[in-house]
């Protein structure tokens, strides 16, 4: 195994930071990081660096925070460090003549089953679309976004109590081990790059908007409750609630109750239950966030906080 690879790791959030941390823990050779610029943050706007930024500086990795990424400059500067192999993860779009760089080629670590869910928000959607199983994969970048032959993949259950922050948790420790198992494959020349099959490119994974939040009761109960467990706890979804924005977190499809009222009535006993009549079935709130109010479990909302109606 050739630990000798010059390897560049490109990646700014958390969700980045396990994979980079293990590389170097293994003894790979990470000559830099290139991360996004420190992000002003809080009342007295303070500069803060990223997660991926504050691990390379505890492991004394060598880091560039380019603002354009086709500043020749910068990517001089980037040709002299004489990379084998570029590795991103949760970073941005490279330019051709970044990721076209080193003579191994760049991979990247995607949080789906490629060509399933390409896009910026694979884990939301495959949550939202009720999906029961999504993963990690590796592949080499080309020219379409998310469409470069697969190097390797691993798959896990979507359960009925997981979440975006359960799923993001698993499948950030799931990548970590499959670019170290990339990087070791690669080293020793025993990957066989797959392209990827276009007849299973089933559902795309654009960015989340605010817009893409906000709760449809004409919609199914078992539709709502998958979009709050695709958004909670960031960005999480929402609608109104007495005139006001009220963020919902946690929900549970209410398979006793029915009603013929019409979508998006609320019914409430005032202390213990919060429930919504949606195109097909009843759904209890079981964890809410009024706006200007704290994120708290429905009874403690209820106790202080009076609803306008009742049913």
């Amino acid at each position: 195994m050739n630990k000798d690879l010059r390897i560049i790791y490109m990646g700014t959030p958390e969700f980045a930071v396990p994979a980079f941390e293990k590389l170097v823990e293994n003894g790979w050779n990470v000559i830099a990081v290139i991360t996004a610029p420190d992000k002003p943050k809080g009342r007295g706007q303070k500069l803060i660096p990223s997660p991926v930024k504050e691990s390379a500086l505890k492991l004394n990795v060598p880091v560039l925070q380019p603002t354009n990424l086709k500043d020749p400059v910068f990517q001089e500067e980037l040709r002299n460090l004489k990379a084998d192999l570029q590795i991103v993860v949760a970073f941005r779009m490279l330019p051709e003549s970044v990721w076209d760089m080193p003579p191994i080629g760049t991979f990247n670590l995607h949080a789906s089953l490629l060509p399933n869910y390409r896009g910026a928000a694979p884990i939301n959607w495959a949550i939202i679309n009720g999906e029961k199983e999504t993963g990690v994969t590796t592949f080499f970048l080309k020219h379409e976004i998310d469409t470069g032959s697969i190097l390797f993949q691993e798959k896990i259950n979507i359960l009925e109590e997981d979440d975006l922050g359960t799923i993001y948790e698993k499948l950030m420790t799931l990548g970590a081990d499959l670019v170290l198992k990339t990087v070791e494959a690669i080293s020793k020349d025993e990957i066989d790059p797959k392209p990827q099959d276009e007849a299973q490119a089933i559902h795309h994974a654009p960015k989340i908007f605010k817009e893409t939040g906000q709760i449809d009761w004409e919609k199914s109960a078992e539709s709502i409750h998958n979009l709050v467990r695709g958004l909670s706890p960031y960005p999480a979804a929402w609608t109104e609630l007495d005139g006001k924005i009220c963020k919902i977190y946690k929900t549970k499809i209410d398979e006793q109750e029915q009603s013929n009222e019409k979508a998006g009535t609320y019914f409430s006993d005032g202390k213990t239950y919060l429930r919504f009549q949606t195109g097909k079935g009843i759904l209890e709130i079981l964890e809410l966030q009024l706006e200007g109010k704290k994120r708290m479990k429905t009874e403690d909302f209820l106790r202080g906080y009076k609803l306008e109606r009742n049913l």
